[in-house]
């Protein structure tokens, strides 16, 4: 539990599934799966213009250091406003810029070096100015510093921004650290519905992502076990619905459309949040998507946004369960989307299918489907296929399919 947490607010379980992401800070409730939920974040913010709120929700901070992180792209996008805003309402700030040139940032270990080398003494708060890599960054120096964190999210294009994990790259392999949650989110539509069209489609394939995964916890519930909670798939499935109502507005930057993607893509962390882990939110579309990553990156190649692998990655996972569905309970069977619903949800936002749209050789796509279950230790669809020896007549299948001659 976090250092800097005050209270948290009692409320019951169906007043969750009913309430709007900015009335979920703080929360905490008895669940009907047995445990007690809590979100330690103390604001989350969405809207219109909010950035210009900053003074208010950092209020506790006004007389202490704000060390604010930027690359070059967000500081275009929001970095120079937060700046501005914070400076104007007397914050005393320092900022780090991590320039990555023409590259994209890769959290490594270069540029964690630099973030942590240009933290002055005394700082109370960290703000973040970004999407995935800047808030994994930040939040992994929160837990390691016990400096608290804001993020100021420049687009919706991942679904970390109130999860605790932090996946960095450490000796060429991604690993997801134990971190810590932010102290304030804070998303302004109208910077993020500005963000390249890519990083928006990044986080709608993220949120498709979801429809798999949450089938993959049921399925590692009635095959091994595992804690499931209803309430939770519930809250994601509820948030997933109001994306894909949207859908065909992404494209044409709709404040709404945008909206309701960050609602989306910040809830999906507050389940994570409240489960505990990433179940709510990953699984083996995520793998997938992972492995693909670490690969390229090893080459020294920039790697697809984590967002669009995912997206690529769910109709890959969801025929991965039409072609096990005879040995999982009907349970599993209703909530498994089939690969060709996923790929019309895709198509029909505009959103990229194909593995050769990211850069992915056949090698490299059918390595993926044999050996994503290597990258984390957690049950999912492709551990059953590998467990009943299937899992090398379905890679070929569906690498055949996307990779004719």
């Amino acid at each position: 539990m976090r250092y800097w947490q005050e209270y948290l607010r009692d409320i019951n379980m169906d007043e969750i599934l009913n309430m709007q992401i900015n009335d979920m800070a703080k929360v905490e409730f008895e669940c009907s799966c047995g445990r007690k939920h809590f979100l330690d974040i103390d604001k989350i913010v969405m809207g219109q213009g909010v950035i210009s709120r900053l003074p208010e929700i950092l209020s506790d901070y006004v007389k202490e250091k704000i060390y604010i992180l930027y690359d070059q792209n967000t500081y275009r996008a929001a970095g120079r406003k937060v700046k501005e805003v914070l400076e104007d309402a007397d914050f005393q700030v320092k900022c780090t810029v991590l320039d990555s040139g023409d590259q994209i940032l890769i959290p490594d270990e270069k540029a964690v070096g630099k973030m942590f080398m240009e933290l002055e003494a005394g700082t109370g708060m960290i703000v973040a100015v970004g999407s995935g890599t800047l808030n994994d960054m930040a939040k992994y120096m929160s837990s390691r510093t016990k400096i608290p964190y804001t993020i100021v999210c420049t687009a919706p294009s991942m679904d970390g921004y109130a999860s605790s994990g932090a996946p960095l790259m450490n000796g060429g392999r991604k690993i997801s650290y134990t971190a810590t949650l932010a102290y304030a989110i804070v998303g302004d539509t109208d910077v993020m519905k500005e963000a390249p069209m890519r990083m928006i489609l990044a986080g709608y394939g993220d949120i498709i992502g979801k429809l798999t995964c949450l089938a993959d916890w049921r399925l590692s519930h009635e095959l091994t076990g595992e804690y499931y909670c209803e309430t939770i798939v519930k809250l994601v499935q509820k948030a997933i619905q109001k994306v894909v109502d949207h859908r065909k507005g992404l494209e044409q930057r709709q404040e709404e459309a945008v909206r309701y993607l960050i609602e989306a893509l910040t809830l999906t962390g507050v389940a994570m949040g409240l489960a505990g882990n990433s179940r709510p939110a990953s699984g083996a579309e995520h793998m997938l998507s992972h492995y693909w990553e670490m690969k390229v990156i090893a080459r020294g190649e920039n790697p697809e946004l984590h967002g669009i692998k995912v997206g690529i990655a769910t109709p890959v996972i969801a025929e991965v369960f039409d072609e096990m569905q005879d040995l999982f309970p009907e349970s599993v069977k209703e909530m498994a989307p089939s690969a060709d619903q996923i790929k019309t949800l895709m198509k029909e936002a505009g959103a990229p299918i194909k593995p050769q749209e990211a850069g992915l050789d056949k090698d490299l796509f059918y390595r993926g489907i044999l050996e994503g279950n290597t990258v984390r230790d957690r049950f999912s669809i492709l551990d059953l296929a590998v467990k009943e020896n299937r899992i090398e007549r379905i890679a070929r299948k569906i690498t055949d399919e996307y990779y004719q001659e």
